[in-house]
């Protein structure tokens, strides 16, 4: 079998259909040996933040020497980015033969009864698989939806929880209240481990809070008093941390997302957790000053960025992330999948970002929101010129060809951040 055979496969496994209960994935690791037994896991769910949060821990728990697999979603380009494994994504020929080995399994759970793993089912249970031939000693993982019903809450003793920045988003799915949200990402909490969340609305927290409180674990709140942003500069935001464990010179992320220091926080208060004082923070420092997370606020041509900002929370700390680099010329490039609300993004969008003029487009999905519909969006709130280009080619050509010195930010899904971070690639290499 080929990678593309083997991603073929799995793509047409239906991504949103009825999900299966959590005992399915249970019994998916049994099938497989529960590859999960020996790792320790760091179990991370949110709304926003949450990849890069893992990504943060990853990268940390390498600089001490700490052997580690990543798991997260979803891929921008290829499917290989959610399995990682000592900071490398796994190659094509592991990626299938790790499949291969996965899908024997699988069969035989079909022929005693068993319902086949679903998309997020199956890839997670190739990662546990991966890390534990592999010999990690610590598995990251992020949720892929809510928490209390993730397959990766098939994990019974995770090491610690963690919960970043939550917001409204999937409602259809996981409630149209932010304390029903909040519910359902507390549904990682386990008895007898920790569990760090990222202040936010105050109704998130003391859900979390109470979750905390019925287990009788430990809950602590990263405060915004936890840490201090203290400049951007061209390609990276410092920011320094009020705790004495973690000294006194500024931080470095190579990453102009405001929220990007929330993140690292909640990271780091993670590790300190995990590692006490042995722990050395000023290899943490070194390792997260070399992060790059892809989709998030990143530059893919001159003066050309993408930022996986795809619902009303994410929205607002993009805005107020582009504020922060001071004034400049801007315009915006934008699509959305037909579940999101993006009315509610393009009117914070056109309210509070001076754009000189914006570029809708489709993504290539049978999700993907209309384009006339964004159109009309758009129009209610901005007096400024919105351009429809269907193709995201035809988009990423058209805002090249009108740049004259602007910023570019291409916002509202994570499917058009892969989509034109491909694109961008094709165009470096032409």
């Amino acid at each position: 079998m080929t990678y593309d055979e083997a991603v073929d496969y799995i793509l047409k496994i239906p991504k949103f259909t009825k999900k299966n209960p959590l005992e399915h994935t249970k019994d998916f690791l049994r099938f497989l040996g529960n590859p999960e037994r020996d790792l320790k896991v760091i179990h991370v769910a949110g709304t926003n933040g949450k990849g890069s949060v893992c990504v943060y821990l990853d990268a940390m728990l390498r600089s001490e020497g700490k052997s580690a697999g990543l798991f997260v979603s979803p891929h921008l380009i290829r499917m290989n980015e959610r399995i990682r494994i000592h900071g490398e994504q796994i190659s094509d020929g592991e990626f299938v033969r790790v499949f291969e080995k996965v899908m024997e399994k699988v069969r035989e759970m079909e022929r005693q009864g068993l319902s086949h793993p679903t998309f997020f089912e199956l890839l997670f249970g190739m990662a546990m698989t991966a890390f534990a031939e592999a010999g990690v000693e610590f598995a990251v993982l992020e949720t892929g939806l809510g928490g209390r019903l993730d397959a990766t809450n098939a994990i019974e003793h995770p090491a610690v929880t963690a919960i970043a920045s939550i917001g409204m988003d999937h409602q259809e799915i996981l409630g149209d209240t932010l304390e029903q949200i909040a519910a359902e990402k507390a549904g990682i909490l386990k008895k007898g481990v920790p569990v760090f969340y990222s202040e936010g609305e105050e109704a998130a927290g003391q859900v979390i809070e109470r979750q905390a409180a019925r287990l009788g674990i430990s809950c602590k709140k990263i405060g915004k008093n936890a840490f201090e942003n203290l400049r951007i500069e061209h390609k990276n935001i410092a920011f320094s941390c009020t705790n004495a464990y973690y000294g006194t010179t500024a931080w470095k992320l190579r990453n102009t997302g405001l929220y990007q220091a929330e993140n690292a926080m909640l990271a780091l208060e993670v590790m300190k957790s995990l590692l006490g004082e042995a722990g050395r923070p000023q290899l943490w420092r070194e390792a997260l000053a070399q992060v790059t997370w892809e989709g998030r606020m990143e530059e893919i041509l001159p003066g050309i960025y993408i930022d996986g900002a795809h619902n009303l929370n994410a929205v607002v700390r993009f805005v107020q992330s582009v504020k922060a680099r001071g004034p400049h010329r801007t315009a915006v490039l934008f699509s959305a999948v037909q579940e999101k609300d993006y009315e509610e993004m393009t009117a914070y969008l056109c309210r509070n970002l001076e754009a000189d003029y914006y570029v809708v487009t489709r993504i290539e999905d049978s999700r993907a929101a209309d384009t006339e519909k964004l159109l009309a969006a758009f129009a209610r709130y901005t007096d400024r010129p919105v351009a429809v280009i269907e193709s995201p080619r035809e988009a990423l050509h058209y805002v090249r060809k009108h740049q004259d010195g602007r910023t570019v930010y291409c916002l509202g899904s994570l499917y058009l951040a892969g989509m034109l971070k491909e694109l961008a690639q094709e165009e470096s290499l032409c």
